[in-house]
């Protein structure tokens, strides 16, 4: 055997790992969304307990305003996430078949 296949031989096996298709792939992904849609409902149940504490004079007003921030920020992003997936339904219903 020549040294330079052996050399390319042992070259292609080390580097044959990095072009697998990753297994995990779809698990990260679906976890990531999960842990997102978590934060998203985390962060409004926050939001109405600071809310009603205010109400009943518990919390300070700053928390209120910080709380409604927060949400009207979470809200906005949810939003724009769910456009972006409508219109790009929208693209791939528009494809010729």
């Amino acid at each position: 055997m020549d040294i330079k296949s052996l050399f390319a031989s042992q070259r292609y096996e080390a580097t044959k790992p990095a072009t697998d298709p990753a297994v995990n792939a779809q698990s990260d992904i679906g976890d990531s969304f999960k842990d997102t849609f978590k934060d998203f409902s985390t962060t409004l149940a926050e939001s109405e307990n600071i809310a009603k504490a205010a109400m009943t004079g518990d919390a300070d007003p700053h928390a209120l305003v910080q709380a409604l921030a927060q949400t009207e920020l979470a809200v906005e992003a949810a939003v724009t996430v769910r456009d972006k997936v409508v219109e790009a339904y929208q693209e791939i219903l528009r494809m010729p078949v």
